[in-house]
């Protein structure tokens, strides 16, 4: 094998015999992770709680389902009992706590009107969910004594969010638990990498009340991406594109780093030319 094929993969798909599990995996970003690992060649694990669609596109794709509702420790035990080896684990299912159907306005997520009711369930799902997928991703892989682990955070884990405190909180905590894991893999001689990937402004499903479908679609999507440097919206697959990389072999000599991937919003404001 040439030098080439081994450290770039020319020839070969980068996650060959690896198998990865990716939560949230029915659409968007989890989706879009899941079909980039399946066509490096990896045997995918795709979970959700949406059965039907995470069937789908489980089946779409060549991928195994199994329905997991993350802040469930029992289904946790359940898919460690029933794959107790693992490559690659992607912690990417989360909620905003705005998901709805509501009578009226949304809940307020608020630092001075959230319900405690409201704050737990969105640190339910993001940070135990984390927790209890990064537990059963070290268990998994002790065996072997390497793997990845790619927490899914956010922008909004990197800076404050006035009206969406719970979630930029529980983002914010699985970018420190996700040093906190790399750290302790690292210290008990394992190759287990952990490392979080920050996305921001990346067009998914969630979008697309606010865009709608009329004529002005296009001014309203201008119109969100007017404070984002590069002036578009993010792709899943560009989101999907960074797993990949840090779930290969490639990516050996990385851990507890974090990759924002937001169109430049977090590097300030786009200077004009001549500015």
């Amino acid at each position: 094998m040439s030098i080439e094929c081994k450290l770039y993969g020319a020839f070969m798909p980068r996650l060959l015999n690896k198998t990865a599990l990716v939560t949230g995996g029915a659409r968007g970003i989890g989706a879009a992770i899941a079909r980039a690992f399946r066509d490096e060649g990896a045997d995918v694990i795709l979970t959700d709680i949406d059965s039907a669609t995470g069937h789908a596109t489980a089946d779409e794709i060549g991928a195994t389902f199994v329905r997991l509702h993350v802040a469930s420790e029992t289904d946790w035990d359940a898919v460690a009992e029933r794959f107790p080896a693992l490559d690659v684990l992607v912690n990417n299912a989360g909620i905003t706590g705005f998901e709805g159907p509501f009578d009226g306005t949304p809940p307020a997520h608020d630092p001075e009107n959230a319900s405690l009711a409201d704050w737990r369930a969105v640190h339910a799902v993001n940070n135990d969910g984390t927790f209890l997928g990064c537990r059963y991703a070290i268990r998994a892989m002790r065996p072997r004594g390497a793997g990845s682990i790619i927490n899914i955070s956010s922008r909004s884990g990197l800076v404050g969010i006035p009206m969406a405190a719970a979630y930029a909180a529980s983002k914010a905590a699985i970018r420190n638990h996700t040093k906190s894991v790399a750290l302790y893999c690292a210290g008990q001689g394992l190759a287990i990498r952990c490392n979080s990937i920050h996305p921001a402004a990346i067009m998914t499903s969630m979008w697309e009340p606010m865009l709608g479908n009329g004529p002005d679609r296009a001014e309203r999507e201008e119109a969100m991406v007017a404070g984002t440097p590069m002036q578009r919206f993010g792709e899943a697959a560009e989101v999907a594109a960074l797993a990949v990389m840090l779930a290969s072999d490639e990516a050996a000599y990385m851990t507890g780093a974090e990759l924002t991937i937001d169109g430049g919003i977090l590097a300030g404001s786009a200077a004009s030319p001549g500015g």
